[in-house]
């Protein structure tokens, strides 16, 4: 329950809180990876005995085995959710059980209070050790601070591993709505193509054997840069058709205008270019 009261006590608080909740995430962290760590050579230690048991590994080669398969191996998301899920509960119960007798609270406002307190939420409606006198005051206060430290190392571990399995759902439940999508307004470039060479029509859904020539799988979205460059070349090929409506092509204009040096162009160019090549012809 203590606070800063002075000016300066405050701005030192901002200054000091930068840097200590920096190192304290830094820590929380290398915790993870240290828990990832030894999840991996204790799973892995589990795999080789059940291999060894199992009769498909030579007792001969095991040590060859662990030192040459799964370089760089690290467990499933799924069971590191649930050892941290498994070990917060356990932190909790015992914290719990330590909470109802010394503090004089329920065991539910225990778990409440281990709860809210682990995970940095800290309401304050329960604060432990604001009693004036315990038994056992100092054992009590090192085993408050160390269940408070383990159990913030776990749940917060808990909550990132949480958050990739979240986005893991999510990118899922993307991809599943993009090919639901992309059956239906899926844009495919190079439909001509497949309806004048192989005698389909422009929304059939037939399997294509190459991307080269602007043909797509129907379930396949185009990208936004294949998008913009269809556009491109839609956009130049009406413009050459425009010029050549407007200069009536084909004409007999155009090998004099290379004698001339005017190229076609496209657009109001190729339109100016060639007005210029029969002035000068007329000329």
């Amino acid at each position: 329950m203590t606070t800063p009261v002075t000016v300066a006590g405050k701005i030192f608080l901002i200054f000091y809180g930068l840097l200590g909740c920096a190192a304290t995430i830094l820590f929380f962290n290398l915790f993870l990876e240290r828990i990832i760590t030894l999840l991996a050579v204790v799973m892995k230690a589990v795999r080789l005995r059940r291999l060894r048991t199992s009769g498909l590994l030579p007792p001969g080669i095991c040590q060859d085995f662990a030192a040459s398969t799964l370089p760089g191996w690290k467990p499933s998301v799924y069971h590191v959710m649930l050892i941290l899920g498994l070990s917060a509960i356990v932190i909790s119960c015992c914290a719990s059980a330590m909470y109802t007798p010394v503090e004089g609270w329920a065991y539910l406002d225990s778990l409440y209070f281990c709860f809210v307190t682990f995970s940095t939420i800290g309401f304050g409606d329960l604060v432990s050790s604001q009693s004036a006198v315990y038994g056992y005051q100092s054992l009590y206060r090192l085993a408050n601070c160390l269940f408070i430290l383990a159990g913030v190392c776990c749940i917060y571990s808990l909550f990132n591993v949480i958050s990739i399995v979240i986005k893991q759902v999510l990118n899922w439940m993307l991809g599943k709505a993009n090919a639901f999508l992309g059956r239906r307004n899926a844009i495919r470039p190079g439909s001509r193509l497949r309806k004048g060479r192989f005698g389909q029509t422009p929304d059939s859904d037939g399997p294509c054997d190459s991307d080269t020539e602007g043909r797509r799988l129907s379930g396949e979205m185009i990208s936004m840069r294949d998008l913009t460059g269809s556009n491109k070349i839609s956009l130049a090929i009406m413009q050459k058709q425009l010029s050549e409506s407007a200069n009536g092509y084909p004409r007999t204009v155009c090998g004099s205008s290379r004698q001339n040096g005017f190229s076609g162009g496209v657009g109001a160019l190729g339109i100016m270019n060639n007005r210029l090549a029969e002035t000068s012809d007329s000329r």
